[in-house]
């Protein structure tokens, strides 16, 4: 997957997370900023990874992200991998 896909799923993957009410102050809390820092922290290097981290650390919620944007759970991995800061680390639990 090339960077600029990679950048585009991950912002699909932010509004995912930003319009459900009880994924955003998850996603808040475990990454250490509020709401109104989102757009700041956004254009940060390893930001959006850290999105896509958020996704993949938890099936329900990887699940739920790829049949609302109909992506397949390896598109996800793949658009980590190839982001700034992003590894393979972070995989779909079972």
């Amino acid at each position: 997957m090339d960077p600029a896909a990679a950048e585009q799923l991950a912002i699909s993957a932010l509004a995912f997370v930003a319009s459900d009410p009880a994924l955003l102050p998850r996603f808040l809390a475990l990454s250490g900023i509020d709401a109104g820092q989102i757009r700041l922290a956004a254009g940060e290097p390893g930001f959006l990874a850290g999105v896509l981290q958020f996704i993949l650390a938890h099936e329900p919620t990887l699940a739920a992200f790829c049949e609302s944007t109909q992506t397949e759970p390896a598109h996800v991995s793949a658009a980590l991998r190839a982001l700034p800061f992003g590894d393979d680390r972070f995989e779909a639990s079972t």
